[in-house]
């Protein structure tokens, strides 16, 4: 009977190892403004696949763990791009963009990246 439970215990714990390398963790740059942004960013790479999103206002990036084996760090750019803001060198849909509010348009205001 110990054998039993040691075997099964084993599995699960390999199994869980297994799992565990193909979760990773990227930051990448996305444009925003505001607390609406913030939601409308996470909210878009709220998709199957994405464990954690997470965006910064003061430093406008995105950090999104994610599992590999079900999505792609490209997958989830387009989808926030979709949304209407800008993910690093792809631009967001302009007609998204255009129906944000104006607290939203970054491309207006000129917003600024921090520099390192």
């Amino acid at each position: 009977m110990k054998a039993i439970i040691l075997f099964i215990s084993l599995f699960f714990a390999i199994n869980l190892n297994a799992q565990d390398k193909s979760v990773t963790t990227a930051t990448i740059s996305v444009r925003g403004n505001c607390e609406e942004c913030k939601t409308r960013i996470e909210n878009a790479a709220d998709i199957k696949g994405v464990k954690l999103a997470v965006w910064d206002e003061t430093t406008q990036a995105l950090t999104v763990t994610y599992k590999t084996d079900k999505i792609t760090l490209e997958q989830i750019e387009k989808a926030i791009a979709a949304s209407g803001h800008d993910v690093g060198a792809i631009k967001g849909n302009d007609a998204k963009y255009n129906k944000l509010p104006s607290c939203c348009k970054y491309r207006d205001k000129k917003c600024e990246l921090p520099k390192k």
